[in-house]
């Protein structure tokens, strides 16, 4: 028998227990009993829930089956507890009290266990296990990785009170005046709440800085279990609380609104009945809509707050609008904020998809909002429970299904055919497929310098294990030296039909090389791809212009691993290391990323052209490639360009390959050469100074710019908001470049360039 108490919470006179267990075999049974110090029974809660991460771990494989538990007892101070297991005929008993409870909550205790955790012999297996499976190289950067992670819950708590307002901007807050005051409704659905919780909810909206507001609670609890006595007492100490007794539970959808029928507010807010709002919530989403008068919908930030409402964990920051991402998860959540005149327009929670019925109502409202704001601060705590998708999501299968027929609807209301939409790297994941109505010609440029045998691996692998047949390859030659690439071009074009050589007699310059290898082709889509990869998995031209072929999308990006399966391409960010960088560089494909964002299709500001894309239409109406980035930037500063005519570029995971990285280029590791990318990157800068010195919509200026793992913002030596210095690039601009660049840089920083 195997088993592990994963939380451990003291919760007004109960203690609640989350963990794990099971035996030799899948179909083994668990048995729990509790027991005082006297050996009594003590009477318990038991909810079963999946934890197919322990399935896939002990059993290599995930069956349909509960091995996770939620276990909830009466408690009185003073006194022993045990927890009793039994598996195939083996007893274990687990001992809990005060003390004990209190030590093992402590962050030093948190700390010791993640290193026995590490260090003990069942993980000494399993991590022999996902060795043999993934190799020694991805075992130690994932020992590393979670080395480095044992502090990131406490970390973020001292992140969070060096960042939240102070008393006194509170109390300015308060004292501040809009021009525009809009009445926020805040509607709550309540069902057999916990009076503590909903308490606690009701307080965090009574503190709000921001005055004109109003609660709207529609209770669903059956007779005798719901919280009319702490409505009617907030209800008659403020008259901005109302409430109705339903009289019968209506489901979230149906109790939801009831709750917006009340409405009265120019905003409709939606809350759970168990979290708690920031004081600056309200104030944060006022200044944003005077800032944006034109903005229909909002949403923030958020983290989780334990049972216990003592501790903040895993913040999640989040992206401006990013459709594709919504598509993928519902990044959104919470705080989301809607003005009540579109929800007029596109209704309330629909029943239909209940257990996802927020996910669908925010894609309606999303689909019509004039224009969507993203408040890049924490204004919501959502509270982490046993019942909760927040912090079980494989107990609720029915609302991932649920999500994934929202998703369905989605598309079918923009009019663009989905295959299918399955579950993605986990359970809230998800993987849209598009319907392909036909196959067109695709055009692949290849720019090639010898290294023939790279080439031949590269169209192999595209040719032969990719499953897309109408394809047309111009492999461009450029300067090649040796003569045994000739002959091998000969003999290529000899045995690939598809594939046809031309020549490009200048200097190096990769824009102006692909640009003059798009001349030659006949494709109504352009795939850019370097020499030196490596297709992964066969559906790869599928995955790619299932969005190209959309009409909202410019260019279309894939995951590119180095040949130890760790990430070299993951998406672009403006702003990393400087200028631009690849998300989540080194982490391996087996390891989880930030909400998964590395499993996740998204927009982002630009994608890698080793393996991107594009409608030749839109090329052609960019104008290609700019020739005076001959080497750094070209790929990022074209899918700026769609950008700039209102085109997504995204990122897709699923079309997944190798990338054994400028194999033909050699580095910039010569003066001569790190002067022309200075130079290059100072050219890149004058073209799009905004996106450089405003920050990249799709990333959170709450996290770094030195790192690719999307960490929290080192406060000693990046404040946030504030970008990467540009200082190096600008002895390399050009006089009224420089003179544009540093107005903007003043304006945002206040400081001179």
């Amino acid at each position: 028998m195997k088993y592990k108490i994963d939380v451990v919470r003291i919760r007004e006179n109960s203690i609640t227990l989350n963990g794990w267990v099971l035996g030799r075999k899948p179909e083994a049974e668990a048995e729990f009993l509790v027991e005082d110090e006297k050996h009594q029974l003590v009477p318990f809660q038991y909810v079963s829930t999946r934890r197919d991460d322990v399935s896939q771990i002990y059993f290599k494989q995930i069956y349909d089956k509960d091995f996770g538990f939620d276990i909830r007892f009466p408690y009185e101070r003073g006194r022993d507890y045990y927890l009793i297991i039994c598996c195939e005929g083996r007893k274990v008993r687990v001992k809990y009290n005060e003390e004990l409870i209190e030590k093992r909550s402590s962050v030093a205790y948190k700390r010791m266990q993640k290193i026995k955790d590490l260090v003990n012999w069942e993980t000494v297996r399993v991590a022999v296990d996902f060795g043999k499976e993934h190799g020694l190289k991805a075992l130690f950067l994932k020992s590393k990785h979670k080395l480095q992670g044992l502090d990131n819950d406490y970390d973020y708590g001292e992140w969070y009170e060096l960042t939240r307002p102070s008393k006194e901007e509170l109390e300015e807050q308060k004292s501040t005046h809009f021009s525009y005051e809009p009445r926020f409704s805040i509607v709550i659905p309540a069902y057999k709440t916990p009076e503590r919780y909903l308490r606690e909810m009701l307080t965090s909206i009574q503190e709000q800085t921001y005055g004109n507001w109003e609660v709207c609670v529609a209770d669903g609890s059956p007779r005798g279990e719901g919280v009319e006595r702490v409505l009617k007492r907030f209800a008659q100490e403020d008259d901005r609380f109302k409430y109705v007794i339903l009289g019968e539970n209506k489901g979230i959808a149906g109790n939801t609104n009831a709750a917006m029928e009340m409405a009265s507010g120019d905003y409709i807010v939606l809350a759970d009945h168990d979290d708690t709002l920031t004081p600056d919530a309200l104030f944060s989403c006022v200044q944003a809509i005077n800032q944006d008068p034109d903005c229909e919908v909002l949403y923030s930030d958020e983290d989780k707050l334990d049972m216990d409402g003592q501790a903040l964990f895993d913040p999640h920051f989040k992206p401006d609008f990013n459709e594709d991402l919504l598509t993928s998860v519902n990044y959104i959540c919470h705080l989301f904020v809607v003005k009540k005149e579109l929800v007029r327009e596109v209704g309330g929670f629909c029943h239909a998809f209940d257990g996802a019925q927020d996910y669908d109502f925010i894609f309606r409202c999303t689909e019509k909002a004039k224009k969507i704001r993203h408040i890049p601060r924490v204004l919501y705590h959502w509270r982490c429970h046993i019942h909760s998708t927040a912090s079980n999501p494989e107990s609720k299968m029915y609302a991932f299904e649920a999500g994934a027929r929202a998703i369905k609807a989605h598309f079918t209301r923009l009019g663009i055919g989905v295959e299918s939409v399955e579950k993605g790297v986990d359970y809230g994941i998800y993987h849209t497929r598009f319907a392909l109505d036909n196959e067109p010609l695709v055009s692949v440029i290849i720019p090639n310098k010898d290294h023939s045998r790279d080439l031949e691996t590269c169209l192999t692998s595209l040719l032969d294990k990719g499953n897309y047949r109408n394809l047309e390859v111009i492999v461009v030659e450029n300067n090649s030296t040796e003569p045994e690439t000739f002959r091998y071009y000969e003999e290529l074009q000899a045995r690939r039909k598809a594939v046809r050589v031309v020549t490009w007699e200048r200097e190096f310059n990769f824009s102006a090389i692909n640009n003059f290898g798009v001349t030659f082709s006949h494709g109504e889509y352009l795939l850019f791809l370097n020499n030196d990869v490596e297709v992964i998995e066969p559906d790869v031209i599928r995955e790619m212009l299932g969005y190209a072929m959309r009409e909202d999308v410019g260019a279309v990006g894939a995951r590119l691993l180095y040949e130890d399966d760790t990430i070299q391409h993951g998406g672009v960010v403006i702003g990393f290391g400087g200028i631009a960088g690849h998300t989540f560089i080194g982490l391996h494909q087996a390891e989880n990323s930030y909400f998964h964002r590395a499993m996740c299709a998204q927009d982002y500001s630009a994608v890698t052209a080793a393996c991107m894309m594009s409608k030749r239409s839109l090329f052609d109406q960019v104008g290609g490639f700019r020739e005076e980035l001959a080497v750094a930037f070209n790929d990022i500063d074209y899918c700026l360009k769609l950008r700039s005519l209102g085109k997504k570029v995204v990122y897709n995971p699923y079309a997944l390959l190798y990338h054994y990285e400028s194999k033909s280029r050699g580095l910039e590791d010569t003066p001569q050469k790190v002067e022309r990318f200075n130079r290059e990157v100072a050219r890149f800068i004058g073209y799009w100074p905004e996106i450089v010195i405003q920050g990249d919509p799709y990333y959170n200026p709450n996290l770094t710019l030195r790192k690719s793992n999307f960490a929290l913002r080192d406060l000693l030596k990046e404040k946030i908001g504030e970008p990467y210095p540009l200082e190096v690039y600008a002895p390399y601009m050009e006089p009224e470049v420089r003179e544009r660049v540093s107005l903007l840089y003043r304006e945002r920083t206040g400081k001179e360039l």
